[in-house]
C-alpha cells in the first residue's frame, strides 16, 4: 500500500503586493504564526506582518568586527611590545598610531567574513530542494506573482478551513507535498 505524501502547507497566489500584505496581517490576526512570503521584490511591512524577529546579523557583525579590531592591535602591541621590541628612532615599542592600519583591516575582514558565514548558516545555505518548489506556478515568484505559504506545523492549521480563509481573501490556493 502506497503511502500518501504528507503536506508542507497551503500555498496562496497574488497578482498584487497590497493584496498579499493584507493577506499576510489577516492570517496574522487570525493566528498564523508559521507562515511565509515569496515575493519578486522586498515589500514594506511585510516582515512585521509576517510576525518575523529580528536579525541576529547586525549584531554578530559588529562582535565580529570587534574581535578583528581587538585582535589586530593585540597582535601588533604584542610584535612590537613583548615579542620584537626595537627601539627605532627613540619612539615608545607601544606606538598606537602605527597600529591603525593593519587593526582597521583586520576589523573589515572579520566583520565581512562574519557577515559571510552568519547569512550562510542563518539562512540554512545550500539549501537544493524545498517543498515550496513544488507549488503550481512558484517560478513566477521571482517575476510578478506574489506567495503566501501557511505551514501544516502551525497551530491553527486545518487543511479545509484554511483554504476556506486564503480563497476569502481573493487567492489561488494550491497543496504543497513535503
Amino acid at each position: 500500500m502506497k503511502e500518501e505524501p504528507s503536506i508542507y502547507g497551503l500555498m496562496a497566489e497574488f497578482n498584487s503586493a497590497e493584496e498579499l500584505l493584507r493577506a499576510a496581517k489577516k492570517a496574522r490576526l487570525e493566528g498564523y504564526k508559521k507562515m511565509d512570503a515569496f515575493t519578486p521584490f522586498p515589500i514594506d511591512g511585510l516582515t512585521e506582518a509576517l510576525g518575523k524577529k529580528k536579525s541576529l546579523v547586525p549584531f554578530l557583525v559588529f562582535l565580529g568586527g570587534a574581535l578583528g579590531c581587538l585582535g589586530g592591535f593585540f597582535m601588533e602591541w604584542f610584535a612590537n611590545v613583548i615579542h620584537y621590541r626595537i627601539n627605532s628612532g627613540g619612539r615608545p615599542y607601544n606606538s598606537w598610531p602605527a597600529f591603525i592600519p593593519i587593526t582597521f583591516e583586520l576589523t573589515i575582514l572579520f566583520a565581512g567574513f562574519t557577515a559571510l558565514f552568519a547569512l550562510i548558516f542563518l539562512n540554512r545555505q545550500p539549501q537544493l530542494y524545498h517543498p515550496v518548489f513544488n507549488a503550481p506556478n512558484f517560478e513566477r515568484a521571482s517575476l510578478d506573482k506574489f506567495f503566501l505559504c501557511i505551514e501544516s506545523n502551525d497551530i491553527r492549521f486545518d487543511s479545509r478551513k484554511t483554504a476556506d480563509f486564503l480563497k476569502g481573501l481573493g487567492a489561488q490556493v494550491s497543496e504543497i507535498a513535503s
